[in-house]
């Protein structure tokens, strides 16, 4: 990528502990461009107001913004803008359908099906679903390289299997599954898909339609939105069939103390006032990226992944932690027997942001045999330099820990 791209991302324009800063923690969360940071300024100083239910201008104008939003996001997943249901994140959305749809259709003696290698996220609200219910969670088991077993996995599916959640992309090691053959398989014993994207939507293109999943959940500030808002989209026959999440105003067309009567979709699953600003952002964001273009930007990132995972070679007692065939641009690792954390304080004070720890996925670790790793996961406003520059840091990291 050119200078004009990271140009058009003030944040990157900074020195940390008198160094410029390197950022590569795209996984964690991603930097703004100017677009998105221009499009929540415009909302406060322009068009500040709530919407839907006010005649005034400045409520109508912040209406039509937040409705074109959605209306971008269906499209870039490729649609019906009556499936698409704002909410905070990834994790709202796993827990929407979980509650939403989980405690009306799954039963006792019911299976549900996640991976070894998902985020908490997708875990624990399917435990305590499974808990409630008197169900039981199945989780399909990873190679070493960091890939799902598919025969276990597809020896697993059962009239029993209900669900299954899964990660289109691995947060911390950066697999890409094979989700439309994993959707066929549960859809061929009638049980619905729930995916993560987080991680797949800023690397590449999701077509919902050829997928064909049921549920696609994904957080905006992973894709250079704002914080706090997200993407649940549901298949309508579905949606349609669930029960609120919240109750509120918003998701009611009607109110009495006799009985209260629900809006259609998607209002029915977004009770109170939403974050408007957050919604505008998103679509502000995924224009953006549209405006690149996501095979430009694929092909950009996996050709730095492919230099990032050569140069990091000269780092002595590097380990890598996660090979799979396919993977996004994330490189987790370990050097010898330093820990994780050391290593991310000394990079920090050399301007380097990494990401440490478990990145919210005890399992996977615990399938390892390690606490945590070190992960740098690139964007596409990433260069060789900085690569460059990050297995310097390491070798000098190596040298004073060692």
């Amino acid at each position: 990528m050119n200078d004009s791209i990271r140009a058009q991302f003030p944040i990157l324009h900074q020195t940390v502990k008198g160094r410029p800063l390197i950022y590569l923690d795209n996984a964690a969360t991603s930097q703004k461009p100017l677009a998105v940071i221009q499009a929540i300024d415009d909302y406060y100083r322009q068009y500040n107001s709530n919407i839907h239910r006010g005649a005034h201008h400045l409520a109508q104008m912040a209406t039509e913004q937040y409705e074109a939003a959605r209306q971008t996001v269906a499209d870039h997943i490729n649609a019906s803008v009556r499936e698409i249901n704002f909410v905070r994140g990834t994790t709202e959305a796993v827990n929407l359908v979980a509650n939403a749809y989980g405690r009306k259709f799954i039963q006792a003696g019911d299976e549900i099906i996640v991976s070894e290698m998902e985020h908490h996220s997708n875990i624990v609200p399917w435990q305590m679903l499974c808990e409630e219910k008197g169900a039981t969670l199945r989780v399909i088991p990873i190679t070493d390289s960091g890939e799902l077993v598919q025969e276990a996995y597809l020896a697993m599916l059962s009239p029993k299997t209900k669900l299954v959640a899964v990660a289109h992309t691995s947060n911390a090691l950066g697999t890409i599954h094979p989700v439309k053959e994993m959707i066929a398989a549960a859809h061929a014993v009638g049980a619905v898909v729930f995916i993560d994207g987080a991680q797949a939507l800023p690397h590449t293109s999701i077509d919902v339609q050829d997928l064909d999943c049921d549920f696609l959940g994904f957080s905006g500030h992973k894709v250079f939105a704002g914080t706090g808002i997200g993407v649940l989209y549901g298949k309508a026959a579905l949606l349609e069939q669930m029960n609120p999440y919240m109750g509120g105003g918003e998701m009611i067309k009607t109110v009495s103390f006799r009985g209260t009567t629900y809006n259609d979709l998607p209002y029915k699953f977004e009770a109170g006032t939403p974050h408007i600003e957050g919604g505008i952002s998103l679509g502000a964001a995924l224009k953006y990226v549209q405006s690149i273009g996501l095979p430009v930007i694929a092909a950009y990132e996996n050709e730095l992944l492919q230099y990032a995972t050569q140069a990091i070679q000269a780092v002595p007692g590097i380990q890598l932690v996660g090979t799979a065939a396919q993977k996004a641009s994330v490189l987790s690792f370990l050097i010898g027997g330093i820990h994780p954390y050391d290593v991310g304080v000394l990079l920090n004070e050399q301007g380097i942001a990494i990401r440490t720890g478990h990145h919210c996925c005890q399992p996977l670790m615990e399938r390892f045999g390690i606490e945590g790793t070190c992960r740098a996961s690139f964007a596409f406003y990433n260069t060789r330099a900085e690569v460059d520059v990050l297995v310097q840091a390491l070798q000098r990291a190596v040298k004073i820990l060692s």
